[in-house]
């Protein structure tokens, strides 16, 4: 059963469902449902619409760059029929799958995960800034005393947690980024007299 991705939202259609749209070209466009093949009519850009796959993933919001999507794109190669390189295959799909599921499972979780550092760092700030209205002035609290040096201490763990990211980002894009080097031929002596003679 092959399961066709649609043109505009890049779900998957399933044979029997959606709709079919050849064009003058003969290029085919298959679509999940009417709303797909409303947007495409109206010439809408896919990567605009916050509701389709290409938006999430321009927008960094699902996983786009990664090895098991290689293993995905369609090969026009004739292969003979072998019973076992069949069976092979169809194991090899269901372990990609299921490796590209975790992998997809684990980046959604690595982006939510700033938001939660975001919100904790920000609750840390009210806490260290807003704590004279907490604790009065002349009442001794060490129990309100160890939360605000807690907050303090994990303040600064946080900083420190993030100066360290920003550090190695940027020591991967500069290793990403490729050496120009510079190739000089020098022609040998023995070239330069095999050229004479032939002149």
């Amino acid at each position: 059963m092959r399961l066709e991705p649609c043109f505009f939202c890049s779900s998957k259609v399933y044979p029997g469902h959606g709709i079919t749209f050849v064009r003058n070209d003969c290029k085919v466009f298959k679509f999940c449902r009417s709303k797909c093949h409303r947007a495409f009519k109206k010439k809408r850009n896919p990567r605009k619409c916050r509701w389709t796959k290409a938006y999430r993933k321009a927008a960094g919001k699902e996983l786009a760059v990664d090895k098991v999507f290689e293993f995905e794109q369609r090969r026009n190669e004739p292969v003979k029929y072998s019973r076992e390189l069949w069976q092979s295959t169809i194991r090899a799909m269901e372990r990609i799958e299921e490796i590209k599921q975790r992998r997809q499972r684990q980046f959604i979780m690595n982006r939510l995960q700033v938001g939660t550092d975001n919100r904790n760092e920000d609750d840390l700030k009210e806490i260290t800034k807003f704590m004279h209205l907490i604790k009065a002035p002349h009442a001794v609290n060490p129990e309100l005393d160890e939360i605000h040096e807690m907050a303090k201490q994990r303040l600064e763990d946080l900083k420190a947690s993030k100066e360290k990211l920003i550090a190695l980002n940027k020591n991967k894009k500069a290793s990403k980024k490729r050496e120009k080097v510079e190739v000089v031929m020098e022609e040998t002596s023995e070239q330069n007299a095999a050229e004479l003679e032939e002149n």
